[in-house]
């Protein structure tokens, strides 16, 4: 099965937490943020930000489930490993470790959500304080319609996308207006006009 380079993630409306997730000519189901989409992501707004992420190490929960099936990195997650997201402190925006039960973005959750997690570049060159943190790609919670910024996909789903991701794929959240992220918009200006065909 072919890799993807882009998994687009769109809203059914403009402060829509409910979306849907495509890659190629196939979609999946998603949730956006409470808050829907937003153009200046700010820690604790609760909204998913708009631009192209791209995705970093698949952590997994191996007291859950098996290693996923991805050409991303895959490592499996520890009781001690969590996120900092507090804009005061040097780690900002980063993995950490504690000792576990402590920190409030734990890897290894009550819930399933994190029994896959995937950071995402969102936030990190650089890293700029109270700019949002922990913007993930995870798995959808039972009796969750929204996430707190992130994307989230169902298992099932998650197994068939990460099958088709490698080290380039980025996690694209259009804007609410519906045009497509000034990042995409750039990337088409700078390829310049076709060449002509040979005659």
């Amino acid at each position: 099965m072919a890799s993807i380079t882009y998994l687009h993630v769109r809203a059914r409306s403009g402060s829509s937490s409910a979306g849907r997730l495509s890659l190629g000519l196939t979609t999946f189901p998603c949730r956006l943020g409470r808050s829907g989409r937003t153009h200046l992501k700010r820690e604790g707004d609760g909204a998913s930000p708009v631009g192209s992420w791209q995705l970093a190490t698949v952590y997994f929960r191996p007291d859950r489930l098996q290693r996923p099936r991805t050409s991303l990195p895959v490592s499996a997650s520890r009781p001690e490993d969590a996120w900092c997201e507090d804009p005061h402190d040097g780690r900002y925006n980063q993995k950490i470790t504690l000792p576990p039960g402590e920190g409030s973005e734990t890897f290894w959750r009550v819930d399933e959500a994190y029994d896959v997690v995937i950071p995402t570049s969102h936030n990190t060159r650089p890293r700029v304080k109270g700019a949002g943190s922990a913007i993930f790609f995870h798995l959808t919670r039972k009796g969750s319609m929204v996430t707190a910024g992130c994307v989230a996909v169902s298992r099932q789903d998650m197994r068939k996308i990460l099958a088709r991701c490698n080290a380039v794929t980025c996690l694209v959240i259009w804007p609410p207006e519906g045009g497509p992220p000034a990042v995409l918009r750039r990337s088409r200006s700078q390829r310049g006009p076709a060449s002509p065909r040979p005659r």
